[in-house]
């Protein structure tokens, strides 16, 4: 089963991408993480690789056309990045978590160190504006558009068990469901 996993940064993709991979048993790509090691590799954070990548769309698209390439070689994959719903269409359940963004910038704080909590927001701010432009110039896509997922959850009111076992209980329905031609 293709599953995709997005919202926007720290609403907690990664977390559960990584919890559903662990009790499924299935690989998982993760588009931020490749995002975070090149930012990494040109010894710059996230924000100021944003930057770069809103002068040069070379980055996101290899990003996003290695996801899609690597979903669609598996039947039984977790992709989880923002975009991945748009680049995954044929995924079997399309996941997007919501958090309020005060939620979202603690959890961004305490995962990147971030000293204080006006800092946190500005960078994730600035970060969530780079990444809408991006998405809207290089492919059209509106990131508040939530036409391609099937299930929408709110990932400030549960943790990650909590929103893994809906997601696990929305596949045994996707399963259970008879084959329509």
């Amino acid at each position: 089963m293709r599953i995709t996993v997005s919202g926007l940064p720290g609403s907690g993709t990664t977390s559960l991408a990584t919890h559903l991979s662990d009790i499924l048993g299935i690989d998982l790509i993760s588009a931020g993480e490749v995002f975070r090691r090149m930012a990494a590799e040109h010894g710059m954070d996230v924000a100021e690789f944003g930057k770069l990548a809103e002068k040069d769309p070379s980055f996101d698209r290899m990003i996003d056309e290695r996801q899609k390439e690597l979903a669609l070689a598996h039947m039984d994959i977790i992709v989880e990045g923002r975009l991945s719903a748009w680049f995954v269409p044929e995924a079997d359940l399309k996941v997007w978590l919501f958090a309020p963004i005060e939620c979202r910038v603690t959890r961004i704080q305490s995962r990147d160190t971030i000293t204080d909590l006006a800092t946190a927001t500005e960078l994730t701010r600035e970060r969530e504006a780079s990444e809408a432009l991006r998405y809207q110039t290089y492919y059209g896509i509106d990131i508040s558009c939530m036409t391609p997922y099937h299930l929408v959850l709110n990932s400030g009111l549960m943790g990650v068990e909590e929103l893994g076992e809906i997601v696990g209980c929305t596949l045994h329905m996707i399963a259970a469901r008879p084959f329509s031609a």
